[in-house]
């Protein structure tokens, strides 16, 4: 990604932007980690002013067929979206600030959430599709790579 951005200012670009293109809400922060996948706009002939958005995975990952992160998490409307399998960043940033969100270890081994974007979720409360009303969330979730209980 950093080599992309580079070669995007050397061209003039200077509106750069990106997103994890998993969905799971994680930062770039060391560019040269990160390694793009998907660009808004495409290549092409465009205006110096034009922004540009890259979609990005971390450097030992695979690139999603569809880009999962364009356009950032959905808002909740007034019922309780489906993050089954989401990140459990995904649940803070879809939801209202206000909301209060529980996080826990799905496992036995009742390890502490700390990095948001490194858990997918298991199981939710309320369930999907529940009309939100001010009530707390809970989320059980399991690191990505580990498999749901």
């Amino acid at each position: 990604m950093q080599s992309a951005q580079d070669a995007a200012q050397k061209a003039g670009f200077y509106l750069l932007t990106s997103h994890d293109a998993l969905g799971r809400s994680r930062s770039q922060i060391i560019d040269r980690n990160w390694k793009v996948c998907t660009q808004t706009p495409a290549p092409g002939r465009r205006d110096a002013g034009t922004q540009i958005d890259m979609g990005a995975v971390k450097l030992e990952e695979q690139c999603p067929a569809q880009d999962q992160g364009a356009g950032g998490p959905t808002k909740a409307g007034v019922t309780m979206p489906d993050f089954k399998g989401k990140a459990v960043s995904v649940v803070y940033d879809s939801l209202d600030r206000a909301t209060s969100i529980s996080p826990k270890d799905a496992t036995a081994q009742n390890r502490i959430i700390i990095v948001q974007s490194n858990w997918q979720v298991c199981a939710q409360d309320p369930a999907p599709g529940t009309t939100l009303s001010g009530q707390p969330v809970t989320v059980r979730a399991v690191k990505f790579g580990e498999s749901c209980p």
